[in-house]
């Protein structure tokens, strides 16, 4: 079955220290928060495979408990779509995506999110780290939903590179940011060894120190999320040549975190389709042509724009979106 109770314990099971994420369904009943007691009560709360392809956040979870002999702070470990790791799929056909249900509402997933939440209030949550990776070539960031100094401290500690973004409301960093400091890792490609190294160490320092909360206002890039890039469910994406509503081109990921100018090609559309694309944001009154057009079939810009998490997995695409358009804000 795809979606299951949520399962509480208090101890690593054996082999999940060892074992790959297709394979967890063997260990694990279903989705699993795990509460391991350390000198310092108040737990870190890390999230990991709300998504099932994206590993870095479990693999990294294992090196820094195999390595750990005593936890200096508790930690609460959330491994969640565990059916989905099994076929490295996002999510299962028939799940909601497990980073949109952390807000009320109907069906299993939401109720396990809701579940967690009220766990880790119960123990006053310290912290929460929700741990990701691209389908895109994307630098190492982290996203906030506030603009607090706990907030852009942890997400500091990470990296230079911090987005602000305030939708969609509904994933777990953006609601846990009402208790305690939250952010959202995204620690580039899945099978990047450079992103594995990167989190473990942070999740190292952050459960072994507090030094992140002593805010200084030394160098950090802020980006703001306006909007999001989406496909219409009707319409077919693909790259150049595969004979699609929108074709990408080849290697469009490679201007995530850059600013493009005017003009810039992204693909093109065709069969007239430009009625494909939409765009959501944080003002309704967004129209798609303020932020892409075409141009006898070529899709480019309209405006100087950056965007992040375009990708060249059009499947992804369709599940979430084409990419996320930012300003910069420091």
């Amino acid at each position: 079955m795809s979606r299951q109770k949520l399962t509480v314990i208090s101890s690593i099971p054996p082999g999940l220290l060892q074992c790959d994420a297709r394979d967890l369904y063997k260990i694990l009943q279903g989705p699993t928060l795990i509460h391991l007691v350390g000198d310092k009560a108040e737990p870190l709360f890390i999230s990991t495979l709300l998504h099932g392809n994206e590993t870095t956040g479990f693999q990294s979870i294992q090196r820094v408990l195999r390595e750990t002999k005593r936890l200096p702070r508790s930690v609460s470990i959330f491994i969640g779509n565990i059916s989905a790791a099994r076929y490295a799929e996002r999510h299962l056909a028939t799940q909601q995506d497990y980073n949109r249900v952390w807000l009320p509402g109907e069906g299993d997933e939401h109720a396990m999110a809701q579940d967690v939440i009220a766990s880790m209030r119960r123990r006053n949550v310290f912290a929460c780290i929700d741990i990701h990776n691209n389908s895109g070539r994307n630098p190492h960031y982290a996203i906030v939903a506030t603009q607090e100094e706990a907030h852009i401290a942890l997400a500091k500690s990470f990296g230079p590179r911090i987005v602000y973004a305030t939708f969609p409301d509904s994933s777990c960093s953006a609601v846990f940011s009402k208790w305690c400091p939250a952010i959202t890792v995204e620690a580039g490609i899945v099978g990047d060894a450079s992103g594995v190294e990167h989190v473990s160490d942070f999740l190292r320092y952050c459960i072994s120190s507090d030094d992140w909360m002593n805010f200084s206002p030394e160098s950090f890039a802020l980006y703001h999320t306006v909007a999001a890039i989406k496909i219409e469910e009707s319409c077919s994406i693909g790259l150049l040549g595969e004979d699609a509503d929108i074709e990408l081109l080849p290697d469009v990921d490679r201007f995530n975190f850059n600013w493009l100018d005017p003009g810039t090609q992204l693909g093109k559309v065709r069969n007239g389709r430009s009625s494909c694309l939409r765009v959501e944001g944080v003002d309704d009154t967004m129209v798609i042509s303020d932020y892409l057009g075409t141009e006898r079939g070529v899709l480019q810009t309209v405006k100087p724009i950056m965007p992040a998490m375009l990708t060249t997995d059009c499947e992804i695409i369709k599940m979430d979106c084409l990419c996320y358009l930012m300003e910069r804000l420091l």
